[in-house]
Formats: structure tokens, C-alpha cells, sequence
């Protein structure tokens, strides 16, 4: 006979054979022989592990990690470390807004702010000593608030497989996509890593690859209703214990209208039968039935007692569904164990291609994909009907011809029909949005239904318009636009990959006295982003970390936000004030630029004018007024020229020559362009420039302390004189004290100081929302500083210093030749 061979954790085994092997003297492993070929390891084995590098998020920044899920996948691991320090109690308190949080969604990127009741899916339960701990059900499309350790593991009996996609954002709202004049406050980092488990074989499943999976096998039948396709296991009988449960899967490839589970042949088999207890009817033989994952009596789609009646599913998704057939007893006259056997039989009625409905009289179109020719947009594309019955170059189609004409009913209220139309979308347009529209010259009574996966039904479905107050509009990903009586318009933000129905519910020809006679268009297309950002911003494409998909967001000009750019931010009277008062804080630059005009400091001059003019170009064109140059160049030139302004004006109370300030001016522009060019907007600049400001007032004070202290030498009398020497350090120290105190009128000193701590409090109070107001604080505030300090220094020649030397001995030669000078021709 053929030997067979098989594989497992402990070795092999071998038909009709026992074989005893020692391993290194510890234990004695016994491989069992077996016939079945269905002998399969219960190991698991990792598929992939991804490893993602420290990422810093600054303010309303995010980022996406793509997860793909195989079909065999057994569990999901998602281990993230960051520097967030916040505790529950202060989450609470916390502004949402600027909260840092984590979201997960199936099939496509999250999106927490594209409705306004977006905190109604913050879950904060799980939080719990700085750490975050991911275990139980409906994870999809919640969002967490974001800790210093986060564990997340999710198996195939919680979650479905696919892809899915986990957003980390360092705040949220509209603000998040508005274009921000400057972008401060408190960021994090993270890293971390993602691993997945999967089974060894497609027969078996669940988190520790130890539950069989049992496939069913189909035959294709056709009937008048349609194609029917019925599933057995095997043709063999199964056999469950009282309390013990049967897992079984089946894979779903098209569009079905109907699947019927029914258990036949049940019998039962107990070590004890009461007197009269000759009929099953109290044995209960549950079935549980779910899409994607391992369905139990806890999780499941549907359920139902096969042993009574078929459990009937009505439109369902297209993919793998697991059943779990489970059997209890509720009699009291069977008691000790029981054994339960039945064939189990699954009916699927798929209607032919262009057809739908239970009896597949209704009409069923399946879209072609007509690709827009424009290389600067990723994926975009319009969707129209392969029929014969309409034609149409446009991405508009005629939606009479296509409607359906059979109904549901005879009665005048159920004169209307269904008309499917299925849309393919490839995975790699899931980072886009598609957008539905209708247009008619009458009134519309038409309703649109849209299922993911299956065909949609009155009460069956994932996004649904009636009528303007009767929508999905409160859902996260469901977007109405411009609607009324005569018009529909919505998208589907972020939509998932793969096969989509939308359903049109109609009046039909039977109830031709209710139809409306007006004409009706109708179009489906995907676009990078809604509405093309309302005309208030552009369309941005990135590729989520993991490098495997793209997707698309909307960055909005600085007075709209949202994820659209709908959302007005800053009023257009709001916008005009913040222009003016940005542009015209700049004119304070013509106080220090007087006066370092009067007192001749040309450079000074040239530093404080070239400051404010272009400080109020660069606002100009922050605003949107208008750009005289690029956008970066001016912003350079901005902070560059006042950072340039604050250090000058140190460099200018020093009593130097024009050499040494040359110097000093050609090292601060250098080091300021540098901090000009990177990141010129940090906080911490300003302490920097004041830093580099004093070193310069410092290097002043001591060349001008060489300059006039140069020919003073300690003798060596001097040196062996330690009172005389001490006197004289004493009596260096009184003058030079007497100088500063000359050199300056300390009332503009000490009104420079509170200007310039008025300057660094604005600076220091600029946020998103008042920037416009500081700013123009910190300009009105930082020229007044600087021209109290020009003020302040007193010239040489007013400060009470001793005339020159040289001047004094000319000034007494002349006076003793005057004096010697004859008298009337007479010498005196």
C-alpha cells in the first residue's frame, strides 16, 4: 500500500505505522498513524512583520499604516511606543480637537472629522495606566485616544480579512487641513511594529490555528427562478456532541440574490431516553452564520434553529462565510449525553448576469470603467452601462431606458421596482471618493441605495437618499451636497475596493398614473477628492507609510478647513481684518528707521526699512492679497531681515568703529540666514536671536574696552605694590561704572525691555487660531523695542566724556600765541 505522508509540529507521520523518536534524551514523542488526509498541523507561522521607524506628527499632522490581511490569516499584532504623556483624567479635560488619537477602518483610510458628530466614536474605556490594550469586537471605524504604549491584537474571529487601515492623527477638526499661516504646539513621535500570524492550511483556522474548518462542495443546477447552487459537505453525514459546535466555510465569488441553510437526515443518538421521548422536535440545532470571520453564538450575522425551519439570507456579501452549527437540548426527558447527526446543505439562487431579484426580474447592469486622460491625477474615472439600450460619450447616461418594469406587487403602493447597477472599484482608488448624481427637469421620486459586496434592499444596505430628510448624511463617509427636488448629489468618502451595487427603487410602468414623465441623468465617478476641494483649495496625493497605496486630501486656503475645504473658518469681513493687520503692524518699523536715519546709522537704517517692507510682502501673499515674489522667498527674507533687526539693534548700542561693526554684521547675517532657512518658525528662535544680539553688544563692549584701555600696563612696581594695585582695579571698576551709566538714558532702556518682553509674550502666544492678532503684536512690539534702545544710547559728545587729547594740547598752543602776540607793534 502508498505510504502517505503529512506534516505537524511534532514530526511526521506515517500510515499504518507507529514510530517512537527520542529527541536529545528529554522527551519520547509518538507520531499517530492515520488514513485521513485531513491530518493537518494546528501551527501558526508569521506571513509578515513590518517595522516602522521613529515618525514625528507634528500639529494636525497624521499618517496611515496599511495592513493586508490574508484569507488564512490567524491573528493581527500592532505594537506602537510614542512620547504622548497624557493620563485618563486629563483626556477628558483635554481639547478634542487637538487630542492625539489612533483610528482604525476597514477597506479604506479613517476619516474621524468629516462629520461634525465624529467624537461620538472616541472610545476611552480601554484606557488604562498610560497604556492602551486592543482586544474586543467592533473596532472597526472607532478611534482611540493615543498613549505612550499601545498593544492592539485582533484574530480572524473578531475581525474580517482584507485590508484594513490605521490612522494616527495629532488632532483632528477643520482646522486639520486649513493651510495655517504657522503651525505651533505640542507634537509627538511613535514607532512601532506589525506582525501577522497565519495557519499552516486552508482547513484550519481560528487564533490558535486549532478549530477545523469543513468545506463545502457545489453543484451547479438551473431552475426557473434562476441558477441554483447547492452545497453539501461531502455528501457525508456530521456528528456533534450536546453542547459542541461544527465549523464550516464557504467562498462566495458573485453577486447572489439568496442563500438557504437547512439541515436534513437529523438524527440523534442519547445514553438515556425517557419514556415517550420519541421525537426531536426539542433538540435544537442552531446555526450561526457570518461574513469574513468565525462566527459563535456571541458573534454572528444571522442565526436560526435549522432543525425547524431553513435560515434564509437575503442578499449577501460576496466572500468567505463561516457557520458554526452548534446543538442543545431544551427537552427534560432526554438526559445524559447526546449525539446529534444531520447532512447540512446550503442553496445559493444567482440570477443570470443582467438580471436580479428573487424571481430575476429585475434589471442588473454591470458598469464599464472609462478612464480620464489626465497623468497630473492618480486614478480618477467616470462609470457607464454596457447596454444597447442607451449611448453616451459623457459621463452623464439616460436613466429611463434602463429602469426596470416588473414590481413587487399587484396593490396601487407596490407598483415599483429595483434597477442594480455594479461598479468595480480596484484597490488602488480606495484613497478617492465616488460621487453619485442625479439630474431631472421634474421633481425626482427615485431612492438610491448603495451596499459594499452585495446587492442593497429597502433594509439592507450601507448608504441610502430618500429625500433631503431622509438620508445617510450623519454617517461618517457619506457626503450630500447640492440636493433638492430635482437634483441628488453625494459622495462616498474613502471608498473600499471591490465590487459596489447602487439601487435605484422606481415607480414601474404598472403604476404609470404615479410615474413622473421627466427625464432623468444619472452619473457614478471616482475623484481624488470631493467637489475638487470646493475651489478653496488643491488636491493632494501621498503614500501611506507602508509604501502600498496611495490617497488623496484636500489642503485648504487659510480661510476654509474641513475635509472638502467647505467649512468657512474665517469670515471674508474676518479675513480682511487680519490682512490689514497683519500688512499695516509692519509700518512700526518707520520709528527705529528715523531715528537711526538722524543719528546717521546708515546701516541700521537700511536693516529696519528692508525688515518691514518685506515683512509686509510676505503677509501680503500669506493672506492671499497678492505675492510679489515666491512664497518662500519671502518668507526667507521675513525672518531673515528681523532677525537681522533685533541683533543690529545690539550691535548699535556698542561705541565702535565701522570696521568692527562690519565684522559683527557680516557674522549675524550668516548665522541668522541659517536659522532663516531652517525651520524658521520654532519658538525657540527668538531666544536664540536675543542670545546672538547680546553676544554681539558683548564683543562690542570689549573692543571698545581694548580700545580705550589698550596702552594701561602693570609694572613691576605696580605688581609688588598689592594696596596700589588693588586701588587702581578699584578705581577702573568706579569709572567704568560711571561710563555705562552715562552712556545711556535708562528710562528708554528699561521702556526697550518691557517692549522686548512684550515681543516675546506675542511670540510666544501664537497659535493657529490668534496668530493674526500676536503677530501683529509681536511687529508693533519689536520695532518700538528697538527703537526705545537706539534711543537710548547718548552720543560721545554729549555724555560728559573728557575732550581728546590732541585737541586739548592744539586748543592751549593757540591761546600762548595769542598771548604772545605784540602789542602795537610791541613786544610784552
Amino acid at each position: 500500500m502508498e505510504k502517505k505522508t503529512n506534516y505537524s509540529i511534532l514530526g511526521c507521520l506515517y500510515s499504518n505505522q507507529v514510530y517512537f523518536f527520542i529527541f536529545v534524551g528529554s522527551f519520547i514523542i509518538i507520531c499517530c498513524c492515520s488514513y485521513e488526509i485531513n491530518a493537518v498541523s494546528t501551527e501558526s507561522f508569521t506571513l509578515s512583520s513590518f517595522t516602522y521607524g521613529r515618525t514625528v506628527l507634528k500639529p494636525y499632522d497624521w499618517r496611515y499604516i496599511r495592513v493586508d490581511l490574508p484569507t488564512w490569516f490567524s491573528s493581527m499584532t500592532i505594537s506602537l511606543e510614542s512620547d504622548v504623556d497624557l493620563d485618563k483624567s486629563r483626556f477628558r479635560r483635554a481639547d478634542k480637537g487637538s487630542l492625539p488619537m489612533i483610528c482604525a477602518r476597514e477597506g479604506s483610510p479613517p476619516l474621524p472629522d468629516t462629520h461634525n458628530t465624529s467624537f461620538t466614536g472616541l472610545v476611552w474605556d480601554p484606557i488604562s495606566n498610560l497604556s492602551l490594550a486592543i482586544e474586543g469586537l467592533q473596532f472597526s471605524e472607532k478611534c482611540y485616544p493615543m498613549q505612550k504604549n499601545i498593544l492592539i491584537k485582533l484574530t480572524n474571529e473578531q475581525i474580517s480579512p482584507g485590508v484594513w487601515y490605521f490612522g494616527l492623527f495629532n488632532g483632528i477638526g477643520s482646522t486639520r487641513t486649513q493651510s495655517k499661516m504657522i503651525n505651533r504646539g505640542s507634537g509627538y513621535s511613535f514607532s512601532g511594529n506589525v506582525s501577522i500570524e497565519g495557519c499552516l492550511s486552508p482547513s484550519i483556522s481560528g487564533q490558535f490555528c486549532n478549530e477545523t474548518v469543513d468545506h463545502l462542495s457545489c453543484v451547479v443546477q438551473n431552475s426557473t427562478q434562476g441558477i441554483v447552487t447547492s452545497c453539501r459537505n461531502d455528501g457525508e453525514r456530521s456528528c456533534i456532541h450536546q453542547n459542541e459546535s461544527k465549523l464550516y466555510s464557504l467562498d462566495l465569488l458573485g453577486v447572489t440574490e439568496e442563500i438557504t441553510i437547512s439541515a436534513t437526515n437529523v438524527i440523534f443518538n442519547q445514553t438515556q431516553l425517557s419514556k415517550g421521548a420519541n421525537n426531536d422536535s426539542n433538540i435544537i440545532l442552531m446555526c450561526y452564520a457570518r461574513h469574513g470571520s468565525i462566527s459563535s453564538p456571541s458573534t454572528h450575522d444571522y442565526s436560526g434553529n435549522i432543525n425547524n425551519a431553513p435560515l434564509v439570507i437575503r442578499s449577501p456579501k460576496v466572500g468567505r462565510w463561516y457557520i458554526t452549527v452548534t446543538s442543545l437540548n431544551t427537552s427534560k426527558e432526554i438526559t445524559g449525553s447526546l449525539d446529534v447527526c444531520y447532512s447540512l446543505e446550503w442553496k445559493l439562487l444567482q440570477c443570470p448576469i443582467n438580471k436580479a431579484g428573487l424571481n430575476c426580474t429585475w434589471e442588473r447592469y454591470t458598469l464599464q470603467t472609462i478612464m480620464r486622460k489626465n497623468p497630473s491625477v492618480p486614478f480618477e474615472s467616470y462609470y457607464l452601462p454596457d447596454s444597447d439600450k442607451v449611448s453616451s460619450n459623457s459621463p452623464n447616461f439616460p436613466l429611463e431606458p434602463l429602469l426596470s418594469n416588473s414590481s413587487l406587487g399587484q396593490n396601487q403602493s407596490q407598483h415599483f421596482g429595483w434597477t442594480y447597477f455594479l461598479v468595480d472599484i480596484p484597490s488602488g482608488a480606495s484613497g478617492g471618493s465616488i460621487h453619485i448624481r442625479l439630474n431631472s427637469d421634474k421633481k425626482i421620486n427615485h431612492e438610491i441605495y448603495a451596499s459594499y459586496g452585495g446587492l442593497p434592499l429597502e433594509d439592507k444596505w450601507d448608504y441610502f437618499y430618500a429625500n433631503s430628510t431622509s438620508n445617510s448624511n450623519g454617517s461618517m463617509f457619506f457626503k450630500l451636497y447640492d440636493s433638492d427636488e430635482k437634483t441628488i448629489s453625494f459622495y462616498i468618502v474613502y471608498v473600499r475596493g471591490g465590487t459596489w451595487s447602487f439601487g435605484v427603487k422606481h415607480l414601474t410602468s404598472a403604476g404609470n398614473a404615479l410615474k413622473s414623465q421627466g427625464q432623468t441623468t444619472m452619473s457614478i465617478s471616482i475623484e481624488r477628492c470631493p467637489r475638487r476641494c470646493s475651489s478653496h483649495g488643491t488636491c493632494q496625493n501621498i503614500v501611506e507609510m507602508s509604501g502600498l497605496s496611495l490617497y488623496s486630501y484636500c489642503w485648504c486656503d487659510r480661510t476654509h478647513g474641513g475635509f472638502d475645504c467647505s467649512v468657512e473658518i474665517v469670515s471674508h469681513q474676518g479675513h480682511i481684518w487680519q490682512s490689514v493687520s497683519l500688512i499695516a503692524s509692519n509700518a512700526a518699523f518707520v520709528f527705529p528707521a528715523y531715528w537711526a536715519l538722524r543719528q546717521k546709522a546708515f546701516a541700521e537704517w537700511v536693516i529696519y526699512t528692508s525688515s518691514g517692507i518685506s515683512s509686509g510682502l510676505y503677509h501680503a501673499c500669506d493672506v492671499g492679497t497678492w505675492c510679489a515674489l515666491s512664497f518662500r522667498v519671502l518668507q526667507f527674507m521675513d525672518f531673515w531681515l528681523s532677525f537681522m533687526a533685533v541683533v543690529s539693534t545690539f550691535v548699535y548700542l556698542a561705541d565702535i568703529d565701522e570696521g568692527s561693526k562690519r565684522t559683527i554684521h557680516t557674522v549675524v547675517a550668516i548665522l541668522t540666514a541659517l536659522m532663516a532657512e531652517n525651520g524658521p518658525t520654532r519658538s525657540s528662535n527668538i531666544v536664540l536671536v536675543i542670545a546672538i544680539g547680546a553676544a554681539g553688544l558683548l564683543v562690542g563692549f570689549l573692543i571698545e574696552f581694548f580700545r580705550h584701555y589698550r596702552r594701561f600696563s602693570f609694572s613691576a612696581e605696580l605688581l609688588l605694590n598689592m594696596l596700589h594695585r588693588w586701588q587702581t582695579i578699584k578705581e577702573w571698576f568706579h569709572n567704568l561704572i560711571k561710563t555705562i551709566v552715562k552712556r545711556f538714558r535708562w528710562f528708554f532702556v528699561v521702556a526697550g525691555f518691557a517692549a522686548l518682553a512684550m515681543a516675546a509674550i506675542s511670540w510666544n502666544l501664537e497659535s493657529t487660531e490668534s496668530y493674526w492678532f500676536w503677530h501683529s503684536m509681536w511687529h508693533v512690539s519689536i520695532y518700538i523695542s528697538s527703537f526705545f534702545f537706539i534711543v537710548s544710547k547718548v552720543n560721545g559728545a554729549s555724555n560728559g566724556e573728557a575732550p581728546n587729547a590732541n585737541y586739548e594740547l592744539t586748543r592751549q598752543d593757540s591761546l600762548s600765541r595769542v598771548q604772545d602776540r605784540p602789542e602795537n607793534g610791541r613786544v610784552s
